[in-house]
């Protein structure tokens, strides 16, 4: 049977063809119009990225290689008697867009932890910070540190071919990805609780594993896969991916590139967002009385929201105009596991008036939940209610996504990424003139 890497190789050349033939014969097709509001306004929906790891429709959502949330969960070898599939089978179909079988899944399994013994000194390291550190900080800052134990940079620095860049690229994130709950849960057990600790248990999956670690019971495992799963990868332009993907184009190692990808992360529009939702959650139900609200109620504190000047958070999207199919996913283990919890109900409640309050309002491009204004009840319910800490269980999901993409923007040879930039005199011109004359 031929191992995940052998069978990525097979992916690999055929597909630097089709690269290269897109680049000598179609270079100059024109797939877009840049406008003089995406130069200023972030680049938004400029189509300049490449990945085929994950794609995202504003109506339908997030696809992982072409198949749909539901797809994905359906389709990938079960952990037996759980509900959700195993994340190391996960990272085999985004590696390959193969449906690994059980046994290519337990391979991975197997190898991934032989991988996941963590550093000593990366604990050491985490153990001379302020304990008030924020985890984001602690868990960037673990992952530089294994900087030394770089495949990629030692291969480089020796010297090899441009076309055997991804080999240690490969075993490097693998290496990465094994460690991650493993240094996450420790940044949990040594913050919050009491510096009491788990060890790795052997041949575990990473989300039987990782509730091991942190001490969580059934059906927090199951939790674990869901979440990583979902927030493994949301197109290549999102901040944490986007940035990922730009260091590693200057042939930095995964050690830097995800470090910058998870500092990313950390920023408050974008992985931070699922503790100010469930904040501004129990914001409402205590001051609406400490339980779950009427309807009319909740109304009118989301008025009292917006007319405060506030968003509502969780609701809108950069890109998706419809609800996010990972916050249905979300709710439908809420539905399942947690129905009579009161912090869900007042979740599916807002779920329920939001959108045509938003519609009301008429501020809101997309009126609808995204994933953040549903994840942060399920820790909650389980006991993790340490808010800063929710991005930190979001970033070892968005790991997967993007250490599957610099593989393939090492096997690709893609470049270093370098955009032009403009003036705003040359914006002016532009303006004055009616445009960038081709």
């Amino acid at each position: 049977m031929p191992t995940l890497k052998e069978r990525l190789y097979e992916k690999i050349v055929p597909h630097r063809a089709r690269t290269a033939e897109l680049l000598k014969h179609h270079r100059d097709v024109v797939i877009d119009t840049v406008t003089i509001g995406q130069c200023i306004g972030g680049v938004r929906d400029v189509k300049c990225l490449v990945t085929d790891i994950s794609s995202l429709d504003p109506l339908e959502g997030i696809r992982f290689r072409g198949m749909t949330i539901g797809e994905t969960f359906a389709r990938l070898p079960h952990v037996p008697g759980c509900e959700y599939p195993y994340v190391e089978g996960f990272w085999y179909y985004l590696l390959t867009g193969d449906i690994p079988t059980m046994t290519e899944t337990l391979s991975v399994v197997e190898d991934f932890s032989m991988r996941s013994q963590v550093p000593q000194y990366v604990f050491d390291i985490l153990r001379t910070m302020p304990r008030d550190t924020h985890p984001m900080t602690m868990f960037s800052t673990a992952i530089l540190a294994m900087q030394r134990e770089s495949i990629f940079a030692r291969k480089y620095s020796e010297g090899m071919k441009k076309s055997d860049y991804w080999e240690p690229m490969y075993e490097d994130c693998c290496n990465l990805l094994a460690r991650l709950p493993a240094i996450a849960a420790y940044i949990y057990r040594m913050k919050y609780k009491s510096d009491t600790f788990f060890p790795s248990g052997r041949y575990l999956d990473i989300g039987g594993n990782f509730a091991h670690m942190m001490g969580m019971p059934r059906p927090y495992d199951d939790a674990a896969r869901m979440t990583f799963i979902l927030h493994s990868d949301h197109e290549s332009g999102n901040v944490s991916s986007h940035a990922t993907h730009l260091v590693a184009s200057a042939l930095s190692d995964p050690y830097y590139s995800l470090s910058a990808g998870i500092n990313g992360l950390a920023g408050p529009i974008h992985g931070l967002a699922n503790q100010e939702v469930l904040r501004w959650i129990q914001e409402a139900f205590h001051k609406l009385g400490g339980q779950v609200p009427s309807e009319e109620d909740l109304k009118n504190f989301i008025w009292d929201t917006l007319n405060s000047g506030q968003v509502i958070p969780g609701y809108g999207h950069a890109v998706l105009r419809r609800t996010d199919p990972r916050y249905t996913a979300l709710k439908d283990f809420c539905e399942k596991h947690l129905p009579d919890y009161d912090l869900f109900k007042v979740v599916k409640m807002i779920y329920e008036v939001a959108p045509s309050i938003l519609r009301a309002h008429g501020k809101a491009k997309n009126p609808w939940p995204n994933l953040d204004a549903q994840s942060g009840v399920i820790h909650w319910y389980f006991g993790i209610t340490e808010y800063d800490f929710y991005t930190v269980l979001f970033g070892v999901g968005r790991a997967i996504g993007v250490l599957a993409t610099i593989i393939w923007d090492r096997a690709l040879g893609y470049p270093i990424e370098r955009p032009k930039s403009v003036t705003t005199d040359m914006l002016e011109k532009f303006a004055a003139e009616g445009g960038l004359k081709k």
